[in-house]
């Protein structure tokens, strides 16, 4: 019939037009973070008027001044001299191109890279650096971080170049407002805080949740539980970070300083924002998810099989751990993917509890008790937050957004990735038994 297959194309497009935004998405994510080491060349531009410039390639743009044309974007480095990172040339005014075989760039422990028209080094392990207007900068070796040529290098030594950048992004601590450097801070507190938060919230979801559908009688008290979770479900992360604060950090973390730190007082060791709270708190706003789609699971499994497990001499908890968690735990895993996966995105609850721009420390280290839930802790999330919106210098630290952005999505692409193989692991070896 028309209508069915008027239907049937409706439906097909409106997948067609959701798969292509997630695909242009991921895309995007991918290329940008992908590309933001890959070594362009330094190129050295002289302008109308006389003046020159010497910089990297980012982006290209149609002109605003000059109609029909274009405009590059190009990192001009050097922000000790210029006090900037970045500047857009217009093509019209570009006279001379050069790409200098002998042009340098030093990435520096501050103020970012500096490109050099010539470089030498002296005796004494430092470098006289000349900027291409002929400006001189004095550089010591211990402010280098790694020097080369890019537009002699060969396209093994770019290779090289490339993936030590992501070596070190993956292994070293971020420098120069986070805009530079490594995350591995970052990327450690994120995966332990979706751990302490699953160790948290899967548990309690699921046993509330057995209790909500094998255990407690029907009636108007578990309907009105049952709105509750629901309505949990709904509420804006904001709202739990602030009884995040007041209740658990305040409260739970003051009381317990008064009872067992009070020597510390009146610094505040359990009193203030930490690892603990945070994981508390995203568990709290994740466990509705846990408990709905245990429920669910739960409900599906036809009553024929409670009775017979039952009619077989099996006790009501024997038929719960033997046959009804096992057959229902691809939903359960549905559940705990959901909720992991929003827990690993949310950032405003982290902000009150515990997460900062840099942390000192890390949560679990190598000293006794080794795991100190007490302490702040990075997360990528918030690192997107705070060098793409708090920055100071905005322009150099979109290529980081990007870079942190795809760390995220890996991260919660492989964690779910694993939870999602043993969803299909038991569902396949259950399928059986459930039909």
């Amino acid at each position: 019939m028309k209508s069915d297959r008027f239907f049937i194309a409706l439906t097909s497009a409106a997948l067609s037009a959701v798969a292509l935004m997630l695909f242009i998405l991921v895309g995007v994510v991918v290329y940008r973070g992908m590309s933001t080491y890959w070594l362009s060349e330094l190129g050295e531009y002289h302008l109308k008027g006389g003046e020159k410039v010497m910089g990297m390639v980012t982006d290209r743009a149609p002109s605003r001044k000059y109609p029909g044309e274009n405009r590059f974007q190009l990192k001009v480095a050097n922000r000790d001299l210029y006090g900037l990172d970045f500047r857009w040339v217009e093509e019209h005014d570009v006279e001379k191109e050069l790409v200098p075989e002998e042009a340098w760039c030093f990435e520096r422990m501050e103020y970012g890279n500096f490109h050099a028209k010539s470089a030498e080094e002296k005796s004494d392990g430092s470098w006289l650096l000349k900027d291409v207007s002929g400006r001189e900068v004095h550089l010591e070796a211990e402010h280098i971080v790694r020097n080369y040529q890019p537009n002699v290098m060969s396209v093994f030594g770019k290779l090289s170049l490339y993936f030590s950048k992501w070596i070190e992004l993956l292994t070293e601590e971020p420098r120069e407002a986070n805009t530079e450097g490594g995350l591995f801070p970052a990327i450690y507190g994120t995966i332990l805080l979706i751990f302490v938060m699953s160790i948290l919230s899967f548990p309690f979801g699921v046993i509330a949740a057995i209790y909500m559908r094998e255990y407690a009688k029907d009636g108007m008290v578990l309907r009105v539980v049952r709105i509750a979770v629901n309505n949990l479900a709904g509420i804006p992360s904001i709202v739990f970070g602030i009884f995040g604060l007041g209740f658990f950090v305040y409260r739970i973390g003051g009381g317990l300083d008064q009872l067992l730190f009070s020597d510390s007082l009146p610094t505040p060791t359990f009193g203030t924002g930490g690892i603990l709270w945070a994981s508390v708190t995203l568990g709290l706003l994740t466990v509705p998810v846990v408990i709905v789609s245990t429920e669910e699971a739960l409900s599906v499994i036809p009553k024929g099989i409670r009775e017979g497990s039952l009619a077989l001499g099996a006790s009501k908890v024997q038929t719960l751990f033997k046959v009804l968690l096992p057959m229902a735990s691809p939903g359960i895993l549905t559940g705990f993917i959901l909720a992991m996966t929003r827990a690993a995105g949310e950032v405003a609850p982290l902000m009150m509890t515990g997460v900062v721009k840099l942390a000192p420390s890390l949560p679990l280290d190598g000293e006794f008790p080794y795991l100190h839930l007490d302490r702040k802790f990075m997360h990528l999330g918030f690192h997107i937050y705070d060098i793409g919106f708090q920055s100071p210098n905005v322009e150099a630290a979109i290529p980081m957004v990007f870079v942190t952005t795809l760390l995220l999505l890996a991260i919660v692409i492989t964690m779910t990735s694993g939870a999602i193989y043993l969803r299909n692991y038991m569902r396949k070896k259950y399928t059986s038994a459930h039909i």
